[in-house]
């Protein structure tokens, strides 16, 4: 894995209800703690964040339901980890509570420059390259991924 590069990941999703509801609570309230815990795992590089300190408040599409979660990690093995092999596991498990199904992939990765950050509308544009095209090097998953010199090749 070259150090040139760093690992960006966006994910999407369509609650299911408007982030002040009562059965959104579960989530909202472990929103902190989780981004806490993401940026003291090793790998962690950046996250998007608004003024609230998450990026809730980020509106990627028309639909004010639809939120993002968008960072930037060292390795792939390194977001792996923090994603099923931390606390964040039981979030992810529970996000049926929350999260509508999404039409398409919800996750993508690419890598980009080391010492650059990613954009929202470059993050959707990959996740849209995602659901057109597959895995590739420029827009893959954690289950099916590429090394950063294939992707920078």
């Amino acid at each position: 894995m070259s150090t040139d590069f760093h690992l960006a990941q966006l994910n999407i999703g369509r609650i299911r209800y408007p982030l002040d509801h009562p059965r959104m609570g579960g989530f909202v309230h472990r929103l902190a703690e989780i981004n806490a815990l993401a940026e003291r795992m090793p790998g962690y590089v950046w996250r998007l964040q608004g003024e609230s300190g998450d990026a809730t408040g980020f509106q990627p599409t028309d639909d004010p339901l639809v939120i993002v979660n968008l960072t930037v990690w060292v390795t792939a093995d390194q977001l792996y980890s923090f994603t099923y092999h931390t606390d964040h596991i039981e979030v992810f498990r529970a996000r049926h509570n929350w999260f509508e199904s999404w039409p398409g992939p919800h996750l993508v990765l690419w890598w980009i420059p080391a010492g650059s950050m990613p954009t929202l509308p470059e993050a959707l544009a990959r996740l849209e390259q995602l659901a057109t095209d597959g895995p590739t090097p420029e827009a893959f998953s954690l289950k099916l991924r590429f090394p950063a010199l294939v992707a920078a090749g």
